[in-house]
């Protein structure tokens, strides 16, 4: 099987942590070809998507960790995979790259998570449709409702909705004398809504990551906020627990299940604060390597071995 990898610059990525990394080496070992580009190397020619590709190698104890064994060009339709795994922000850039993976056919290449379900599925936003399960929450670029929204709560949290990694959240409270500033800068001024949701006091305790595949629950981490910090972001400074998904969390798996099958995002990261949902990440979820070291268990194998049944041509 040859499987591309859509990411950021693979000097980039981190061995220990990138779950983008911790797939490919599944994948190499179970005897399939990685291939790596950037959006850059996405273009449409001669009637299909191609791509300027990379074959590499991992040699994980090496430095660097990879080896490119050949740059190309090639149309995208010969990869059997095609895994979009590029960081946010969901810029016109990245937009851009998921209409060029529209035109590879589904009848030969598997494109997740799929193109058009990343486009529909805003990680902040997405949330709204699940309302039983999320905290209260407001979106406006209105710094009256927005202000008005902090001061019922008495504290809020303020997130930009293009954001990663905790980028730019902020824990916000009513009286602060720099409240409208916040939601100001947040908001640039009017120009873009930004997402406020109460806060909850749980989140002291941890925010849990729970890994979804098509649908099924993979594995969780719980992510500790770091010294001085309130968000559990590891990129943020937080540190990792192992934890269990509880019997409520299992149920709110299952209310999301029917629709990522639907919209055919298969590997999906969500965020849960005292068993709320807050966020579902859609474009490059981790915690992967976190949960294999906490728990024992070899998932990267289990996802490599679901992308071979899934994938519409053997190879």
């Amino acid at each position: 099987m040859q499987v591309a990898f859509i990411v950021d610059p693979l000097s980039q990525l981190q061995v220990g942590h990138d779950t983008s990394v911790a797939l490919m080496e599944a994948l190499q070992r179970r005897g399939h070809r990685i291939f790596c580009l950037g959006l850059a190397d996405l273009y449409w020619d001669q009637g299909e998507t191609w791509g300027s590709v990379e074959e590499i190698v991992l040699d994980l104890g090496a430095d660097p960790w990879y080896e490119v064994k050949e740059r190309r060009l090639l149309p995208l339709s010969q990869m059997q995979a095609v895994w979009m795994r590029k960081d946010p922000p969901v810029d016109a850039a990245y937009l851009y790259a998921t209409y060029l993976l529209d035109h590879l056919s589904p009848r030969r290449t598997l494109v997740l998570n799929h193109p058009a379900g990343i486009r529909s599925a805003n990680e902040k936003l997405y949330a709204l449709q699940f309302r039983e399960w999320i905290p209260r929450t407001c979106v406006s670029s209105s710094k009256a409702l927005l202000r008005q929204f902090v001061e019922q709560m008495g504290q809020a949290v303020l997130k930009p909705l293009g954001g990663k990694g905790g980028e730019g959240i902020l824990r916000v409270n009513a009286g602060d004398p720099n409240l409208n500033s916040l939601i100001e800068l947040s908001t640039q001024f009017g120009r873009l809504p930004v997402m406020v949701q109460e806060y909850l006091p749980q989140a002291a305790a941890g925010d849990k990551r729970i890994l979804l595949l098509e649908g099924e629950p993979l594995g969780a981490v719980n992510r500790i906020p770091g010294e001085g910090d309130f968000r559990g972001n590891v990129a943020a400074g937080g540190r990792v627990e192992k934890t269990e998904i509880t019997e409520k969390e299992r149920a709110l798996c299952a209310a999301l299940a029917p629709v990522l099958r639907q919209e055919k995002l298969y590997f999906v990261g969500i965020d849960v604060i005292g068993e709320r949902l807050t966020e579902i990440n859609v474009t490059s979820p981790t915690m992967l390597r976190e949960i294999c070291q906490l728990e024992g268990v070899d998932l990267a194998d289990q996802v490599a071995q679901w992308l071979e049944k899934k994938v519409p041509i053997k190879a």
